[in-house]
């Protein structure tokens, strides 16, 4: 018998023990590439490949991140551009137009998550984007507080795909030793938003024009540089390492390879209603959820901080350049962040816990300084942006501790729903009768910052309990011969790692710590 027969043989032989065949649509979308190749892939082809892939998306998505951020924070940059005066907003009216947002974000959240998953990932964020472009464009005609809110709760909606699309597609393509770092280079570009929009709404202050006012100019400046974002992104960003053009076919092969070792696969676009209750049962879900709502608590800054930094006595054009400072702090402290997270003596957990430690003895001075030491006060204002950090580091690592793509997209829904709960909320504790010291909302801050900490440690003990567990346990060869049919009705073994397993089913998946 010569050797390929041999080698049917010993398949067939291999198959008829515990052996079973899977549908297509109930695995992973790599399996069926990974199936029908064995090519190793060495060091260097993996380093060559995943230096292409920089290339061609984190451009798109660090410039997406960082105009996103921006039009999200025209609000806080109008404050001192003449919004108030000119839409006759009570202090209480532009708080709601804070909080309307993320109610919308909030109430639009799953369903984003489940077009993400139902749809291709890049489209559907074009899509978004798109319609994200035209309404913050309808944000110039908008002159009473009903119509801006009406606004702002299409802005929600729409920003409701940008977060967890952009996690799914971190995901698909890189490792978690990798997802942290490139999580935080996209979302460190929210610090160079608002250095960006800090220069340009210094510019518009200089701005004279008897028709538009020039927090008018600020909503067609960002809106059209949206507009123009967003037919970038229809064209070139990919849906998927199995789709990306800029891959030739053996490169998407490779692409899905090199994220084996995961143990999480890449994308599974068929609901799974047994890993949905999985997760809803999951409690590191719901740690997660606290976390992500207590720690979002200090991003109510983002609306206020221009008022709180004219508060400590600076006029408009020294409040709008010292809140390009923000920016400059904020890269610096996410770059940070990122960087202790990565370091495997140091991990996730604590890297967050450390970013914590100067940020609350800067809410607590902002609160306990003389009112008439400013200087003071703002640099413990800066210090206190420290708080931002934790949650860049927590959303790189939500997907690396998290596996099944229903449960993936489930988990992202709830951790993301959180966020706009915290974001929502947190509006309101800046009340008129706080002011000018906020002591309220500055111990709100501080208290839930710590209680954000806590979190953090409580969910690195969980996972690294589950580790030593499963280290101990008698290895689970349940799922290791599993087959699909081939394009050619040939059956080929698939890797358990694109079984579309969660991380509770698959026993070799480890919680990266």
């Amino acid at each position: 018998m010569d050797s390929a027969s041999d080698t049917n043989s010993e398949k067939r032989e291999d198959h008829t023990h515990a052996s079973s065949t899977v549908h297509s649509y109930d695995v992973d979308v790599g399996a069926q590439l990974i199936a029908e190749t064995d090519t190793p892939l060495t060091p260097q082809e993996a380093s060559r490949l995943r230096a292409k892939i920089d290339w061609h998306i984190m451009p798109l998505m660090c410039v997406m991140y960082l105009i996103t951020f921006m039009d999200k924070t025209t609000l806080g940059e109008a404050a001192v551009l003449g919004i108030l005066e000119d839409a006759n907003l009570t202090a209480n009216q532009y708080d709601w137009l804070g909080t309307i947002f993320y109610i919308s974000y909030l109430v639009f959240q799953y369903p984003q998550n489940l077009a993400l998953q139902r749809f291709p990932v890049g489209k559907w964020m074009s899509i978004n984007i798109f319609l994200w472009a035209v309404v913050l464009l309808c944000h110039a005609a908008c002159k009473s507080f009903g119509s801006l809110l009406a606004v702002r709760f299409l802005l929600g909606m729409c920003e409701g795909a940008i977060t967890p699309g952009f996690l799914i597609v971190t995901s698909m393509f890189y490792t978690h030793a990798e997802k942290t770092r490139r999580v935080g280079y996209w979302f460190l570009m929210n610090g160079f938003a608002v250095i960006i929009l800090g220069f340009i709404s210094y510019g518009l202050l200089f701005t004279h024009t008897t028709s538009f006012m020039p927090w008018q100019w600020l909503m067609i400046i960002t809106g059209t540089v949206t507009l123009i974002t967003s037919m970038l992104f229809w064209l070139f960003f990919p849906d998927s390492p199995t789709t990306a053009r800029f891959l030739t076919p053996e490169e998407r092969v490779a692409a899905i390879r090199r994220v084996q070792v995961d143990q999480s696969g890449v994308e599974n676009k068929h609901f799974k209603k047994e890993q949905f209750l999985e997760t809803i049962k999951d409690p590191k879900t719901w740690l997660m959820a606290f976390f992500a709502g207590s720690a979002n608590i200090v991003n109510s800054l983002t609306n206020q901080r221009q008022l709180i930094v004219a508060q400590f006595g600076f006029n408009g054009i020294q409040t709008t350049l010292l809140g390009c400072v923000d920016g400059v702090v904020e890269i610096l402290t996410i770059w940070l962040g990122v960087v202790l997270a990565s370091q495997p003596s140091i991990g996730r957990s604590y890297a967050g816990v450390l970013m914590y430690i100067p940020a609350i003895l800067g809410s607590i001075l902002v609160s306990t300084l003389p009112f008439s030491n400013k200087i003071g006060l703002l640099f413990s204002y800066w210090i206190s942006i420290f708080a931002i950090a934790p949650f860049t580091i927590f959303l790189g690592w939500v997907s690396s501790i998290t596996s099944g793509h229903t449960k993936r997209i489930t988990t992202n829904g709830i951790v993301l729903s959180s966020y706009a709960i915290g974001n929502a909320v947190s509006q309101f504790m800046w009340k008129a009768q706080y002011q000018p010291r906020n002591h309220v909302p500055w111990a709100v801050i501080t208290s839930c910052n710590f209680a954000a900490g806590v979190a953090l440690v409580v969910l690195r003990f969980m996972l690294a309990s589950e580790n030593t567990k499963r280290e101990r346990e008698t290895p689970d060869n349940k799922h290791d011969a599993v087959y699909i049919l081939d394009e050619s009705g040939v059956e080929r073994k698939v890797d358990k790692a694109f079984l579309d397993l969660t991380d509770k089913q698959n026993r070799d998946f480890r919680y990266v710590l």
